[in-house]
């Protein structure tokens, strides 16, 4: 293969494709987000640390009760969000009706909380999770040498990301929800039970964290920071896209993947950055993100 900007393609592609990777964990956390604040106006920064509880929850049922990883990726967002709901119903309930400030510092601090406690029960080594044994060994794409599990974390993120945007945005539960933000009072007069709606928007948000982690602990060590480490980049997505918009978080979150992966061949010393410096950008041009509405 030639060459681009004196750089083998071989190795541009090859990045592009590990951006992807990066891309697809991008896209299923800010969904996750996306939905909390799109349908409850919640700015939810405990996300990362129920991401980190996924992938805990993953390691431990392995190491403890035999799980394997299949069962694992239902089982695991299915007891996050199950702990996302009695969050939602004894803590974040009682602030619907203050400045949207509060449920932003209540979520902060339970991310301290949990990455605090994990810390001091695991410590900050971390550990690895095996792969699964009908996902390992790769496939020869000719320009680089892709593991098949990386593969099957880019197929799995875009089913979920795009199967979500598809419920909530084509069908009557979407539309039920989507209700209950801007008229809670009048959906609640004709008997749907918007505070149920409420608790499980907030369990399905936060499940989506937790699949992520669970999807992740193959790739990355399995530590109690791993989400602390994420969430900003991923809160960056997010307001790229537009806050609340869940298209638009799947979309930008996947093309910032790629587009971190080609400033790592490019110029690797903006590779950190180069995410803020587009959100800085769109903030700027158009406040209300690409996908968002004024």
């Amino acid at each position: 293969m030639s060459d681009v900007f004196g750089i083998p393609v071989a190795v541009i592609l090859g990045q592009l494709m590990l951006g992807l990777v990066n891309g697809s964990f991008y896209a299923l956390l800010s969904l996750g987000l996306a939905v909390i604040f799109g349908l409850m106006g919640v700015v939810n920064f405990a996300h990362g640390a129920f991401y980190t509880l996924g992938a805990f929850a993953a390691l431990l049922g392995l190491q403890l009760l035999g799980i394997n990883y299949w069962v694992a990726l239902v089982a695991a967002p299915l007891a996050v969000g199950l702990v996302g709901i009695v969050v939602e119903r004894l803590l974040l309930r009682r602030l619907y009706r203050l400045d949207p400030l509060y449920g932003l510092l209540l979520t902060f601090g339970l991310a301290l909380i949990a990455e605090g406690s994990l810390h001091q029960v695991f410590g900050a080594t971390g550990e690895s999770y095996p792969v699964p044994a009908a996902l390992a060994g790769g496939v020869n794409l000719g320009f680089m040498f892709l593991p098949l599990y990386r593969a099957w974390v880019i197929a799995a993120s875009v089913v979920v990301c795009f199967s979500t945007w598809f419920v909530i945005e084509r069908t009557r539960l979407g539309a039920t929800l989507r209700a209950a933000t801007e008229n809670a009072s009048l959906l609640q007069a004709f008997g749907v039970n918007v505070p149920l709606l409420m608790s499980v928007t907030y369990g399905g948000g936060v499940a989506l964290a937790a699949l992520a982690g669970v999807l992740a602990a193959p790739v990355v060590l399995v530590n109690s920071h791993m989400g602390s480490s994420l969430v900003i980049v991923v809160f960056a997505v997010v307001v790229i896209g537009g806050m609340g918009s869940i298209l638009g978080a799947i979309v930008s979150g996947l093309a910032l993947g790629i587009i971190e992966g080609f400033t790592k061949v490019i110029y690797p010393e903006a590779s950190n950055i180069v995410v803020f410096v587009i959100m800085a950008l769109v903030l700027i041009l158009r406040p209300a993100g690409l996908f968002g509405r004024e």
